[in-house]
C-alpha cells in the first residue's frame, strides 16, 4: 500500500522518525526496504497498454508535442540536457569514476533482493545514470551520490515504473546494491501532484533508511527520491558516511532533484 503524505518542509525527503510513524499508520509492510537508482517498469505494463496509475499533475505543464522525444536519439539528447552534473548538488561535489553508466544498462531488483544490471525493457527509449561524490575530509567519510533520468515511450510506462517502486520496498526489507553494499530499515512515502506542497511533478516518491558498506561501515543515512512527469522519471540517491548527518544527505538529494525537474520542464514545455 502506498502512503500518500506531506513531507518535511515542502521537500520530498523524510526524517527517519517521521517516516516510521507514517509507515505504521499507512501500511502493514516490513520495517525495512529501499532501492537505488531505478526500477524495471517493462514487466508491469502490457505492450500497448495505456493504463496510467498516477494522478493528473496539479501544475499545468503544457508540453510541446514536437519537443517530446519519440526516438532513442532524441531521448538521449534530452537526457543530456536534463541530468544532473556536479553543480546541480551544490559546492564540493565532484564526478566519481566511472561517471556514467552505459545507456543500455537498467538496474532491476531480483527475487533475491539483489540489484542486477539488465538490458532496458521495450518501454524505455533511453536511460542514463551518473555517479558523484563529496570527497572525504576532516574526519568525514565520502558521500556517494547518483542521478538518473529515464525516458519511456509513454506516460503510462513511466507511471508504472513509479508504481513498482513501492512494491519493491515492501517486498525486499533489505536489499543488496552491489557486493559489499546493503540498504535496509527503509520507509517510503509518496505524493501525487497537488498533494501538500508537491507541485513540480505528477508523482513523487521518497525513501530513507540505513546504508551499510564493507568500505565505509555503517549504518549511515540513505536517501532516495524519484519523480515522474509525462513520460519521464528522474531520481537521485544519497549514501552517507562517518561524520555526515541526515540533513546533509537530504539537502544534496533535494537540490539535485529540483534542478533536474526544472531542466525537464524547460526542455519540453511550449515556448511563447
Amino acid at each position: 500500500m502506498t502512503c500518500h503524505v506531506p513531507l518535511r518542509g515542502g521537500r520530498f525527503a523524510l526524517t527517519l522518525a517521521l517516516a516510521a510513524v507514517l509507515l505504521a499508520g499507512c501500511t502493514g509492510a516490513a520495517d525495512e526496504p529501499g532501492t537505488t537508482e531505478r526500477r524495471d517498469a517493462s514487466s508491469s505494463a502490457a505492450p500497448g497498454t495505456d493504463a496510467e496509475p498516477s494522478a493528473e499533475p496539479a501544475k499545468a505543464l503544457d508540453p510541446d508535442p514536437a519537443r517530446l522525444p519519440k526516438t532513442r536519439a532524441a531521448a538521449l539528447d534530452l537526457i543530456d540536457r536534463v541530468i544532473a552534473d556536479p553543480d546541480s548538488f551544490g559546492p564540493g561535489v565532484v564526478k566519481r569514476s566511472p561517471y556514467e553508466s552505459g545507456p543500455d544498462t537498467w538496474p532491476v531488483l531480483g527475487e533475491d533482493c539483489v540489484w542486477q544490471q539488465q538490458k532496458p525493457g521495450h518501454s524505455v527509449l533511453a536511460t542514463l545514470t551518473r555517479s558523484f561524490e563529496v570527497p572525504a575530509a576532516a574526519g568525514k567519510g565520502p558521500v556517494r551520490l547518483g542521478a538518473v533520468v529515464t525516458v519511456h515511450r509513454t506516460r503510462g510506462d513511466a507511471a508504472w515504473e513509479m508504481a513498482e517502486s513501492i512494491e519493491e520496498t515492501m517486498r525486499c526489507p533489505t536489499q543488496q546494491l552491489r557486493e559489499g553494499e546493503l540498504i535496509g530499515s527503509m520507509v517510503a512515502a509518496a505524493l501525487f501532484g497537488g498533494e501538500a506542497t508537491q507541485t513540480n511533478s505528477e508523482d513523487a516518491l521518497s525513501e530513507v533508511g540505513e546504508y551499510r558498506s564493507s568500505e565505509l561501515g555503517g549504518p549511515h543515512h540513505y536517501a532516495w527520491q524519484q519523480a515522474q512527469t509525462l513520460q519521464f522519471t528522474v531520481a537521485v540517491t544519497g549514501k552517507g558516511a562517518k561524520g555526515r548527518n541526515g540533513d546533509e544527505i537530504d539537502n544534496l538529494v533535494v537540490q539535485a532533484q529540483a534542478a533536474m525537474l526544472v531542466r525537464l520542464e524547460s526542455a519540453v514545455e511550449k515556448q511563447s
